[in-house]
């Protein structure tokens, strides 16, 4: 996924004064209820605007590639799809140290290993945030490819919102509702063709994209 940071400033979030805060996807679009970190961020993007030292960012599957933003956080916001073994559309936060062992005891995907790895760099390096959040999700369907959010996890989407904003006010990060033409604009989070409602839209039928197989040689599902 493309990674881009929101808003682009040319202040220096690393300046004296500056608290950098990152708001992080992770997680996968293309498989259903993988996508909906990304999806919490994108919302993010298109319904607030944040103060300068803040970024949101997709990290879709990145791994490695994210260690730079983690380094430069002082407080971390992380949303991801996480198997906690619990109904469909539950939300589970998880804080601080408590984070990166979560991680490590309850695989759900590669992205998951990447990140955890990402967080023990940045500890190693002495570059870690003082503050890390995880708001995660459990999720309903992760077979689905080019399938999107379950309704259990689109309603869940709301709440963690709601959640993650209100760290982000006691973090300072000044979040202020897009109003009129603002509540338009492309997020900046994700590619305007991912975007959740051209993504959905967009989506062939069943037959078109061959998600169902060739019933000569796969017998259809009872």
């Amino acid at each position: 996924m493309d990674t881009r940071a929101v808003p682009s400033t040319a202040a220096d979030p690393c300046a004296e004064g500056y608290a950098p805060i990152v708001v992080l996807g992770i997680g996968n679009l293309l498989w259903a209820d993988e996508g909906f970190g990304i999806r919490c961020v994108e919302a993010l993007g298109q319904r607030y605007a944040f103060a300068e030292h803040v970024q949101l960012v997709d990290g879709g599957t990145q791994g490695l590639y994210l260690l730079h933003y983690v380094q430069g956080a002082k407080q971390l916001l992380i949303f991801d799809a996480i198997d906690y073994g619990l109904p469909p559309g539950t939300l589970k936060v998880i804080e601080d140290d408590e984070v990166p062992r979560f991680l490590g005891a309850k695989k759900m995907s590669l992205h998951q290993t990447g990140f955890q790895e990402v967080l023990s760099l940045a500890q190693l390096t002495g570059h870690y945030p003082e503050r890390v959040l995880l708001v995660g999700c459990q999720p309903e369907e992760l077979e689905d490819y080019g399938g999107s959010l379950r309704s259990s996890v689109r309603l869940a989407l709301e709440d963690a919102l709601a959640l993650g904003l209100q760290a982000l006010r006691d973090w300072g990060a000044e979040p202020r509702p897009r109003t009129g033409a603002q509540a338009d604009a492309d997020s900046g989070v994700t590619l305007p063709s991912l975007a959740l409602e051209r993504y959905e839209g967009e989506r062939p039928s069943a037959e078109a994209a061959c998600r169902v197989g060739d019933a000569r040689f796969i017998p259809a599902a009872e």
